[in-house]
């Protein structure tokens, strides 16, 4: 790892990498409080309202200095007692502007980037008065490393948002968040808010759960948040209120505790996600350290580490992820005028089992509607029904809606065996046996009793939609709606555009993803839509590689650098062997010359295991039994691949079949693609999509002599 040293940094350097910088500006008030302290309150203003979130530039950061070093000499001379720093209304603040930090154009920047943000913050210690950070709202990287370097913090107990979400995107909370937050809250809690919130889909805490970790000193409640949190302030200046710290790491915990939790979470981060992510590493090293150096050093090695992951692949490649994210899906390509969608004020459900189940529990949650299920008979529907209830009681128990909503919500569901019920619904999906003739049956059943302009949606993973329609009166009202498991978890809905569906059911289908808080992109109706041929591609290599002989553990490794989230034999067991072979022979019907169907994995199915687990679940090897099942299938002749064979294999493979889809117009472009990997196939951010991937090993040039990306993206490397 290279050292940076610079006597004096440059920053006006950064300042003019962004001209245009949406500035944050440090307004600043005096405070008289009742006994008679003054207390500086800075407001953090860019002066946009709700519509862009404060964010901390190099102008913006420049500012705070000179405020801070102005209150510091105030400080100085007894004109105040102490410092406060608050957001504009419901937004505290969050962080650098990612669309302008992607732009660093090396080491040596980023490097300056971590060191402006470290002397900045830094002198919110060094003030020569207390420092107080009032978490009004969102809060973000940054943002919340502002408090992390006050002496103080109070947050506002309906903060939505709070989270250090560094290491999702690739990089580490540089600005003191990696040293200062684990000897504040301890080990445990610090690996959980800066490696394991950031890699379960970028999740954050809310206001009291940030309180309960010990990150605030006091929570407020909204009404009074100011008001209290400055009045509670001035008890500590005054020594009437002291302040405890049950989380505090003490010494026996640094030398005990500490490195036991960072093994552990060592050898967790490689079950889970390999050792292709270099973000969680880094972080995880800082966290290790955090405990054995001072403030100096840790921060220095924060500059060091940030320097290097901001100028490298896997942050740039996360900067495209992210704006995918943030960008594209919110404008999904293709989408039809939403004032075409038919409104939804019953929702019907074709099934009663785990996944029709979970289909009614999202749609009585988020639409708020009636919700009526139907099965084959009165105990599968019963047992639908009381599984739903039973899932509403957990979130009231959870805190997560209140009893009047639990009650609201469970009235809002029944269940019937009789189709006539469904007679009043907008929105029928059904949720029933991955088989064509098994759906136009309950489609058909359905059809005779619910209005003509009632929308129909199909789960179907791979079938063709044209096909499950066929036997309709009205097969224009049919969408594909294919949502990925576990249902309330995943952020994907792949919105399947048949030959014959019409403008309003496409348009209906966008608005219910939007209201079920998914991110929805359109497909045509192809076999295995997007994520599923793709994986259908993986699955089919990696089944026929072991059948030719090739050792499982080579496989792994070879389709180790793609950096998807589990390797391709758990993914088998993950989504069902029965269903797995089902995907490769759907895929393989359609395109017998580039989809290997898998006769062993038929035989795998009815063994029901690959891979052997101990007691609790995890993981030991591959079951001997199925390692005869594959050996019985390998034919005399075979020849085992090298990782090397296997990898070009697996790459240019994608590459030529990721080709065809765009030639096919499955989706409107790579983007789309990337997209679905990304948000249907936890394909993580670090690697910025499966074509940029493709692009940077030189698959794409060698399937189809070119590339799928123009430049910028194309310099994603």
């Amino acid at each position: 790892m290279a050292k940076t040293n610079a006597t004096e940094p440059d920053f006006d350097k950064l300042v003019g990498l962004d001209p245009d910088e949406v500035i944050t500006h440090s307004f600043v008030r005096d405070v008289r409080m009742p006994s008679g302290r003054t207390i500086a309150l800075i407001t953090l203003d860019n002066g946009r309202d709700h519509t862009r979130p404060n964010t901390l530039g190099p102008a913006t950061l420049l500012e705070l200095e000179g405020v801070l070093e102005t209150l510091a000499a105030r400080a100085a001379a007894k004109e105040i007692a102490g410092v406060a720093v608050i957001g504009k209304p419901f937004i505290f603040a969050a962080g650098a502007d990612l669309s302008k930090v992607g732009q660093i154009p090396d080491r040596e920047t980023g490097w300056l980037m971590a060191k402006l943000g470290h002397r900045v913050l830094g002198k919110l210690g060094t003030l020569g008065v207390p420092s107080f950070t009032f978490y009004n709202g969102l809060a973000l990287g940054g943002g919340v490393e502002i408090g992390l370097n006050s002496t103080y913090r109070t947050i506002d107990s309906s903060v939505p948002a709070f989270a250090l979400p560094e290491v999702f995107l690739g990089i580490i909370p540089g600005w003191g968040g990696a040293y200062l937050l684990p000897n504040l809250i301890g080990i445990e809690n610090a690996l959980e808010v800066v490696i394991s919130n950031p890699l379960k889909q970028n999740r954050m805490l809310k206001g009291p759960q940030a309180f309960e970790l010990g990150i605030a000193d006091a929570m407020f409640g909204p009404a009074n948040f100011l008001e209290d949190s400055l009045r509670w302030a001035d008890g500590v200046l005054g020594g009437s209120i002291k302040v405890k710290r049950s989380n505090e790491p003490g010494l026996i915990e640094k030398k005990t505790k500490w490195p036991i939790a960072i093994q552990i979470a060592e050898k967790t981060l490689k079950e889970r996600i390999g050792e292709v992510p270099q973000s969680p590493y880094r972080a995880l090293q800082l966290l290790k350290d955090a405990a054995k150096v001072d403030q100096a050093k840790g921060f220095a090695a924060e500059d060091e580490a940030l320097a290097d992951l901001i100028s490298g692949d896997q942050f740039r490649a996360s900067i495209y992820a992210f704006d995918l994210v943030q960008k594209r899906a919110k404008r999904p390509a293709g989408a039809p005028d939403k004032e075409l969608a038919k409104k939804i004020t019953k929702v019907g459900v074709l099934g009663a089992g785990l996944m029709a189940s979970q289909f009614a529990l999202l749609f009585v949650r988020r639409l708020q509607v009636p919700v009526v299920i139907t099965d084959l008979d009165q105990a599968r529907v019963d047992k639908g029904v009381a599984y739903i209830h039973d899932e509403i009681e957990k979130l009231r128990d959870k805190g997560r809606i209140g009893q009047d909503e639990a009650n609201r919500l469970t009235a809002l569901v029944h269940g019937t065996v009789d189709k006539a019920d469904f007679a009043d619904c907008d929105w029928v999906i059904e949720a029933v046996f991955e088989e064509v003739a098994v759906k136009q049956e309950v489609f058909g059943q359905v059809e005779q009793f619910i209005a003509e302009d009632a929308i129909l949606a199909t789960n179907t993973s791979s079938l063709s939609v044209d096909e499950i329609g066929a036997k309709l009166k009205h097969p224009e009202r049919l969408v594909g709606f294919h949502f990925f498991n576990p249902v309330a978890v995943m952020p994907l809905i792949e919105v399947v555009k048949a030959s014959k569906t019409s403008e309003a059911a496409l348009s209906t289908a966008m608005v219910v993803a939007k209201d079920l808080r998914k991110n929805a992109v359109i497909t045509t109706d192809s076999p295995g839509f997007v994520v599923n041929r793709v994986l259908a591609k993986v699955l089919g290599e990696a089944m026929h590689a072991v059948e030719q002989g090739t050792p499982f553990e080579r496989v792994v490794e070879a389709i180790r650098p793609f950096g998807l989230p589990m390797d391709p034999f758990v993914l088998l067991e993950l989504v069902g062997l029965k269903v797995g072979a089902h995907v490769l022979d759907t895929h393989h019907a359609a395109f017998p010359d580039r989809f290997f169907e898998s006769t062993s994995l038929h035989e795998l199915a009815d063994h029901g295991h690959i891979l052997s687990k101990d007691s609790k679940g995890k993981v030991t090897g591959y079951d001997p039994k199925a390692l005869e099942i594959v050996a019985k299938h390998t034919p005399a002749d075979a020849t085992p691949l090298s990782v090397e064979q296997l990898r070009d294999r697996f790459e240019t493979g994608l590459a030529d079949e990721i080709h065809r889809m765009l030639e096919e117009k499955v989706v409107a472009a790579p983007e789309d693609i990337d997209l679905c990997m990304i948000l249907g196939a936890g394909y993580p951010f670090q690697m910025g999509g499966i074509t940029p991937y493709l692009d940077r090993v030189g698959a794409s040039e060698r399937a189809f002599g070119d590339t799928f990306h123009h430049p910028p993206i194309r310099g994603v490397q």
